[in-house]
């Protein structure tokens, strides 16, 4: 398997033609890029200009007329990263994401997640971008998968999971 740094799979944004739908399903992330404005939010200090290059993008996307969401998949009660997410999600939205949560125990019953419970972006229902990780959580890389029936589980998913979960602005922790 071949895997993708993640700078280039932000390059896929640049040729989706309307839409890109990513699932969250872990309770943390180790990025690097994160660990700083991570730490500093944990000591009560909020610094989010580590986002400032993808809320610039996401709000060139969506005055393209293109569509950016997602939703995260979240144990109750919540990580300290996911409260962090949780404290950010206006910025993201605010430049044109679209984000929704889901408890992990209201998922609906019987859900199996397709790509052995991976996370991934799902661009234009038709490519993924499957996110593979180290046994301590850090972003090894991203898997791109364009087989038709792969695709349409994830389709079918993503819209069950969409049509399921609480908005932002809705969804209290």
């Amino acid at each position: 398997m071949e895997l993708i740094s993640s700078a280039e799979r932000n390059r896929l944004f640049e040729s989706f033609a309307r839409d890109a739908f990513h699932l969250e399903l872990r309770d943390d992330y180790s990025v690097p890029l994160e660990e700083g404005p991570y730490e500093k939010w944990l000591a009560g200090v909020v610094d989010n200009s580590f986002m400032d290059s993808w809320l610039s993008m996401i709000r060139r996307l969506s005055q393209e007329g293109k569509t950016v969401r997602r939703v995260r998949v979240v144990t109750e009660p919540h990580t300290p990263y996911i409260r962090w997410e949780h404290e950010s999600t206006p910025l993201n939205e605010g430049a044109g994401e679209q984000i929704r949560w889901m408890p992990r125990h209201g998922l609906p019953e019987g859900l199996d997640f397709p790509l052995g419970g991976k996370d991934w972006w799902l661009f234009d229902d038709k490519l993924l971008a499957v996110g593979h990780f180290d046994d301590a959580g850090r972003v090894l890389g991203s898997e791109v998968i364009d087989d038709p029936e792969t695709v349409a589980e994830c389709v079918r998913v993503r819209d069950l999971l969409w049509n399921s979960a609480i908005q932002h602005s809705e969804y209290k922790p």
